[in-house]
């Protein structure tokens, strides 16, 4: 069979590899959060309004889709260790500068290092999972690695700002910096790209990037995570908490008290579909418009009230907001299966960049529209919501029409297509899985990485 299903049973070395890469990933998350707790805080030290704050959110994510090619071809070239002890002394500059900043510039410059630093983590990470897990494994550790990154949310929002409070801000973002500063040791010490030594790096940039986009499997997942991931983080980065307490009056304590809970529902939703998409691989696009239909349904629902919606139907929509995240994941395992090892750095980042650039695109027209419309009133949020309709039609057209694409090519580059997205086959089993997968008929190359679902 091809590489994938070689990959031995996990060791005790694997575990190890990843524990450290979560951990890494949990410190980046609360250096991308930590100044948007700290956001009155920054207020006052850098004399600034309500609205440039906000524009600190859309300059480091823009940096963020941005970096997210550039950061995915380094991983395939370099491997996932090297851009790890590259993105921790990133995201320490970063925050170190933010510690001493006294001016607008020097925040905007730590900002942007951030956004560098955090582009290259998330895709690092994810390369080492199916590197050192075999592949029934992977899409449920994909998941829990998704998850367990949250808990850096936790960290900005409880110790760093009792830190804040209490040491100031110099010693608070000094501290975070720190944090970084043990992930760059922690990738050093622990960290290896896989259980064989060495490194092969991909082909010329320019031929990787189109081998990959032309992989209808890639696009299909590009797509799934638009739909899926953009109406969730738009609400958690922006425009959730304004929404909640200017247009449905709800008090800070309650406001806080959803916002919990889509954390604690982020973190039960992402399991049950990591192993849904392991033992039902062929039916990841179903999941996928099932997820994208029921969010647009809920925020039907919730929009239809002119005046603030039942408590019990916000409760809802918090719960479908937050299977938005798990739901965007499934795109990194369709990315998966559907390229060669040597191009999984720039497949994730593509996929990402699907949901993230459409949040950018929403958080930017939904301020427009509230602007317009005279700023934080429940009429102006209720029309301003409405932008998310287009992106859903936009990501659902793209879904099934790259879906239909991946069930009719047979694309013979990463051998062992998954069924999603290879042309019909004799039917086996990979070692240890209990999915069917199709097996191409059609000429492999091993030298590219061939690979099973």
């Amino acid at each position: 069979m091809a590489d994938e299903t070689a990959t031995p049973a996990v060791s005790h070395r694997g575990w190890i590899v990843w524990a450290a890469g979560v951990l890494t990933y949990i410190l980046t998350v609360m250096q991308r959060t930590s100044l948007g707790d700290a956001g009155l805080e920054a207020a006052r030290r850098f004399g600034i309004t309500p609205g440039v704050l906000a524009a600190f959110v859309f300059i480091q994510v823009a940096v963020y889709v941005a970096a997210q090619t550039p950061a995915g071809m380094l991983v395939d070239r370099f491997g996932p260790r090297l851009m790890l002890v590259v993105s921790g002394l990133l995201l320490t500059a970063g925050q170190l500068v933010l510690a001493i900043a006294t001016s607008l510039p020097e925040a905007v410059l730590a900002r942007v290092l951030v956004g560098l630093g955090d582009a290259i983590v998330f895709v690092a990470v994810l390369g080492l999972v199916p590197r050192w897990f075999a592949p029934p494994r992977v899409p449920l550790m994909t998941q829990l690695t998704t998850i367990l990154g949250q808990l850096g949310q936790i960290l900005s929002a409880v110790p760093f700002l009792v830190l804040l409070h209490e040491a100031g801000w110099s010693t608070a973002f000094g501290l975070a910096a720190a944090g970084s500063g043990l992930a760059v040791l922690l990738a050093v010490v622990l960290i290896r790209n896989a259980p064989a030594p060495g490194w092969s790096p991909p082909p010329a940039a320019g031929r990787q990037l189109r081998a990959v986009w032309d992989r209808p499997g890639t696009r299909l997942a590009f797509f799934g995570h638009m739909g899926t991931q953009f109406s969730m983080m738009v609400f958690a980065l922006l425009w959730g908490v304004p929404y909640l307490e200017s247009a449905q009056h709800l008090s800070p304590s309650a406001t806080g008290a959803l916002m919990t809970l889509f954390v604690v529902c982020t973190i039960a939703i992402g399991p049950l579909i990591g192993v849904f998409t392991a033992r039902h691989p062929r039916q990841r696009p179903t999941l996928l418009l099932a997820l994208i239909g029921v969010d647009a349904l809920t925020w039907t629902a919730v929009l239809m009230f002119a005046g603030p919606a039942p408590r019990w139907l916000l409760v809802v929509l918090i719960v479908v907001l937050s299977a938005g995240g798990p739901g965007s994941v499934i795109g990194f395992d369709i990315a998966r299966t559907s390229n060669p090892r040597a191009n999984l750095g720039v497949a994730q980042s593509m996929v990402n960049m699907g949901g993230f650039s459409a949040t950018l695109v929403v958080l930017a027209v939904m301020g427009g529209v509230m602007t317009a419309l005279g700023g934080f009133t429940p009429g102006a949020f209720r029309v301003a919501w409405l932008v998310q309709y287009p992106v859903w039609l936009f990501a659902v057209i793209g879904v099934l029409v790259m879906r239909r694409q991946a069930r009719l090519v047979s694309d013979p580059q990463p051998a062992g297509f998954p069924a999603v997205v290879a042309a019909a086959g004799p039917r086996t089993r990979t070692r240890g899985s209990a999915c069917a997968t199709a097996v191409p008929t059609g000429p492999t190359d091993p030298g590219r990485g061939a690979r099973s679902a």
